[in-house]
């Protein structure tokens, strides 16, 4: 548990009704966000789709996509008035348990470079860096790297 955290937030599967909420929150924290096409495809391929609420609000959410023995983590998200308090690192913890339910030995995952705060997150939880992947987000100036990590759980 965060020591910033007083009580856990309450971490549940993604419905369709969420999906709104979720857009919201994904709209005021990317440039490029997701679609609800993205959320929508993510639910019906039987991802692992979870959120985080805090007082009944969504705070957090996240996907995780299983494969043969690795999951990768796709997107993972704080809306603005929750971040630093250790709800994304709950909400980690969760899908690492859920890859490990799943048979999973690795979780793969891309960052950017510039996206100090999550990078820190994942170095935190154990993660390493693997290589780089160039040219893969859009970005206003053309594009930008991904870190890809991995942790071997």
């Amino acid at each position: 548990m965060s020591a910033l955290l007083k009580n856990l937030p309450k971490i549940r599967p993604m419905y369709g009704i969420d999906i709104d909420t979720i857009l919201a929150i994904e709209n005021t924290l990317y440039p490029y966000p997701w679609t609800k096409g993205n959320f929508t495809d993510s639910l019906a391929a039987g991802y692992e789709c979870r959120v985080a609420e805090c007082g009944g609000e969504i705070a957090a959410y996240g996907v995780l996509m299983m494969g043969v023995k690795e999951a990768h983590l796709l997107n993972i998200s704080v809306a603005t008035p929750w971040q630093r308090i250790g709800i994304a690192s709950e909400l980690l913890r969760c899908f690492i348990v859920r890859a490990k339910e799943n048979d999973a030995d690795t979780v793969l995952l891309e960052v950017r470079p510039s996206n100090i705060a999550a990078r820190a997150l994942y170095k935190h939880a154990g993660f390493s860096d693997l290589t780089v992947r160039r040219n893969y987000y859009p970005d206003p100036a053309g594009k930008e790297d991904a870190i890809l990590m991995s942790l071997v759980i």
